[in-house]
């Protein structure tokens, strides 16, 4: 199993350095908002001294730590396997002795991510000395915390997608469903505004809900503000959630793959 990972990642490495200017398009992508945000609500802050208690410096830490979150723990499933079912192409896969979303597209997934992030710090490097954040909260033992936790977010929000994507078994309009899933990310997880600043009533939803585990859990972690008891409650939402979503991906892939009908199926 080692030897078809590395083999993989070998394939996939190499085709994601042929893709370069996509990779700078989705970068921008994965940037203008974040970027947006932070500007707006450091405007505000500066404005009027501070939001609800958030100080322009908070607003600063938390969407720069934002950015390096959203890297590590978002993926494109949608867009590398959503068109191999609808055009056919997920024919010749099928028949190969490996998982054609837990294996390929995962190691594509990771591929991307890497190439991405190297793209991406000299980026975060420039916007830290434009904005100059004090990160005199952050210690070494909440970063290390922050690893395993967005690892975790990853597969937890990998899990979701593989499984919307897997709905293009039954309907061409996967991308759009997709879609109305990344607006509910947008406001649970915390990206577009700092959940403490949200409703209430949102704030009580997204603590049954996995999208915290993207972005807002790991940031908090990295800015040493939660407990204790919030750092072990966020692990084991993470772990509940990966059980979950695993469970509704295979129920979905096996159920689609039994319809799947293409040239060569």
């Amino acid at each position: 199993m080692y030897l078809i990972f590395q083999r993989l990642w070998q394939v996939n490495w190499a085709e994601q350095w042929q893709y370069r200017a996509n990779m700078l398009m989705y970068l921008l992508y994965w940037l203008v908002s974040p970027i947006m945000y932070l500007a707006v609500w450091t405007s505000i802050a500066n404005a009027n001294g501070s939001v609800n208690g958030f100080t322009a410096n908070d607003f600063i830490t938390y969407y720069m730590t934002l950015l390096i979150c959203d890297q590590v723990t978002s993926n494109i499933v949608i867009h590398i396997f959503g068109y191999k079912i609808q055009d056919g192409t997920l024919s010749g896969e099928l028949v190969k002795p490996i998982h054609p979303m837990l294996t390929n597209a995962l190691i594509n997934n990771i591929a991307f991510k890497v190439l991405m992030i190297l793209g991406f710090l000299p980026i975060w490097v420039i916007l830290f000395f434009l904005f100059k954040p004090d990160f005199s909260s952050v210690a070494l033992s909440g970063v290390l915390l922050s690893i395993p936790a967005m690892i975790l977010g990853f597969f937890v929000s990998y899990m979701i997608s593989a499984a919307i994507t897997a709905l293009a078994f039954w309907t061409t309009r996967v991308y759009s469903i997709h879609e109305f899933y990344f607006a509910l990310i947008l406001l649970f997880s915390g990206q577009f505004v700092p959940l403490p600043l949200m409703p209430k009533l949102v704030q009580d939803i997204a603590q049954y809900l996995p999208f915290q585990l993207f972005m807002y859990y790991p940031i908090q972690l990295i800015l040493g503000k939660l407990s204790t008891e919030q750092i072990i409650q966020g692990f084991v939402s993470g772990v509940i959630w990966l059980g979950i979503s695993t469970v509704l991906f295979n129920w979905v892939w096996k159920n689609g793959v039994k319809r799947y009908s293409a040239v060569g199926a």
